[in-house]
């Protein structure tokens, strides 16, 4: 049902309006000020306004501007006395949808309403269109045009519009949180929350309070109220990643919580009922963690309704060079470059090198060999894998720490890396380390151990 509101100073005027759109199935609201008008509108988000040009406070025009800003999908139709054409005409131009004059027939106002929803309608439905078509383009760069891929992503379609629960499964840096929230944005759901939680990285003794929430005065240091990340995706989505991680007493906890679809904040003495859509994800291979008791087999026959597998990028070697290229566009920007395009034996490299990080690993090479060309070319020496033995067989010195690998070169060069890293990153180390590869921490031993200026 379709929200109206009526905004008029004439009592007679809003009731008359009022009746004849609510008996035709319409919901309407009543202002008789611009200002009670734009309170209104903030609070009931009304799809269409019938609004008076002269109002006791504001004029109709200042209104309308107002009303853009506040939302600038709702329909404004002005109301009129004949002799104020011209300015309903000029509203128009302002972005008013059409007017009405004084005095006029329900026929008339009735017709133009109709009307007016329906091309706001249409013109949603195209947008909404295009907006997909936009998402589809830039899906398809992103994750490659491979059969393997497309059999995934012909999947995420099948099982989007149910509330099937979903189990992804793929190594690390494949793309599982991309594909949940694909199918999250691909079901009715999609207005709703999309709540994201790596399993891994909730302590035990948190786990409780980070998915059920908990009441004021639950525990110490609880002084508020909270709620957890079930209710924060009540209506949505919730994505569950790295399930696989959960110590077994958490499982038969969250098990409880899916088959009852009912949670109950810590310190809480009512349950809650939640509406969620559950996806969950692993890395490791889950058959093997039941085998050995360290995941519960009745939580994976909850969670693995339907299955998919995302294939890791070693196998689908095809869709490189298009998701290469789709990070050197994305990442330009952001690291104010202008790299058109790699080199025809790096590439080449790429192709063959075995990924053990999957997409995630690929973004990060590529992201410090767009920083470190200083045309706009990558070529095979901007090129730097984790790989311990490759790297050595292609003649590049590494040294490791406790999250990574990053090349070795001279001093002198290294120096300069850095330095250009935060000169694009304007002075921001997190950042800078980030694009190098390295933790923040690493990055602050680099600037010491090489004397550059912090």
């Amino acid at each position: 049902m379709e929200n109206i509101l009526i905004v008029d100073d004439e009592e007679n005027m809003r009731f008359i309006l009022s009746e004849l759109l609510e008996t035709t199935g319409y919901k309407t609201y009543q202002a008789e000020s611009g200002t009670q008008a734009l309170e209104l509108s903030q609070k009931i988000k009304p799809h269409l306004v019938l609004l008076d040009y002269k109002l006791p406070d504001i004029d109709g025009m200042k209104v309308l501007e107002k009303l853009q800003q506040i939302d600038s999908s709702i329909i404004v139709i002005m109301i009129t006395a004949y002799g104020d054409i011209k300015k309903a005409v000029t509203s128009m131009k302002l972005g008013a949808y059409d007017y009405l004059t004084k005095p006029f027939n329900n026929a008339d106002i009735l017709h133009l309403v109709k009307k007016a929803l329906n091309t706001s309608f249409l013109e949603k439905k195209v947008k909404s269109y295009h907006e997909q078509i936009s998402k589809d383009t830039k899906l398809q760069e992103m994750m490659g045009q491979s059969a393997e891929i497309k059999k995934v992503l012909s999947q995420v379609e099948l099982v989007a519009e149910s509330d099937i629960t979903v189990f992804l499964e793929g190594e690390t840096g494949t793309g599982k949180d991309l594909i949940a929230r694909m199918i999250h944005e691909r079901s009715p759901r999609k207005d709703k929350p999309f709540v994201a939680v790596d399993c891994g990285a909730i302590p035990d003794t948190l786990f409780e309070s980070e998915m059920f929430g908990h009441e004021k005065g639950a525990f110490t240091g609880a002084n508020t109220t909270v709620i957890g990340k079930f209710e924060r995706a009540d209506g949505g989505t919730l994505f569950l990643d790295e399930i696989c991680n959960l110590p077994t007493n958490m499982q038969s906890k969250l098990l409880r919580v899916i088959q009852s679809k009912e949670i109950m904040r810590l310190g809480g003495k009512r349950t809650i009922k939640i509406d969620i859509r559950l996806i969950a994800a692993c890395n490791n291979n889950i058959v093997e963690e039941i085998k050995i008791s360290n995941f519960r087999k009745d939580l994976f026959y909850r969670i693995n309704e339907f299955n998919i597998i995302l294939p890791s990028l070693k196998e689908r070697k095809k869709d490189i060079p298009v998701i290469s290229r789709f990070f050197i566009k994305e990442m330009n920007p952001e690291l104010n470059k202008n790299v058109k395009d790699f080199d025809e034996s790096a590439m080449q490299k790429l192709v063959k090198y075995e990924w053990p990080g999957n997409i995630r690993e690929l973004k990060n090479v590529i992201k410090r060999a767009i920083l470190l060309t200083k045309t706009n070319r990558i070529y095979p020496e901007h090129l730097i894998f984790r790989d311990i033995q490759k790297s050595a067989r292609s003649g590049v010195n590494i040294i490791k720490n406790d999250d990574f690998l990053i090349e070795k070169a001279t001093n002198e060069a290294k120096k300069n890396i850095i330095k250009d890293a935060i000169q694009k990153t304007k002075g921001n180390k997190t950042k800078a380390a980030e694009i190098l590869g390295i933790s923040r921490r690493q990055l602050y031993w680099e600037l010491n151990k090489l004397g550059i200026e912090n």
